[in-house]
């Protein structure tokens, strides 16, 4: 891993966050796949606020679903938020505390690094 990614991993995990050290990289490996598979395009609204086009299937949905609840579960600073503005797509909202900018800053470059691979 490029000294890069050290340093956007030291940036996602901070001290609020209660996942134990060693489940965090198969965190991170389940968000780069998600980005990868999911999402269609990103808006950076604010400092705090990023949403994410995602693809409207299903089991995107799911995986969605799925993956912010465990996420909220140990990093609580986050809010996240699912709708569908149409049939055929859906949008996540994701919001950190002013305290926690840094860590939608490393949620952001994870998620243009992983869409530029795909």
């Amino acid at each position: 891993m490029s000294d890069h990614h050290r340093t956007t991993d030291d940036a996602w995990a901070p001290e609020a966050c209660t996942l134990p050290r060693a489940e965090r990289p198969l965190r991170l490996a389940e968000f780069d796949k998600f980005f990868t598979d999911a999402v269609r395009g990103l808006d950076r609204l604010s400092a705090q606020h990023l949403r994410l086009q995602l693809d409207g299937s299903p089991q995107v949905e799911e995986a969605a679903r799925n993956l912010t609840a465990r996420e909220s579960s140990c990093c609580s600073f986050f809010t996240f938020g699912l709708s569908r503005p149409d049939a055929d797509s859906l949008a996540l909202d994701v919001r950190v505390p002013a305290a926690h900018v840094h860590v939608l800053d490393a949620l952001v470059e994870r998620a243009v690094s992983a869409r530029r691979r795909r």
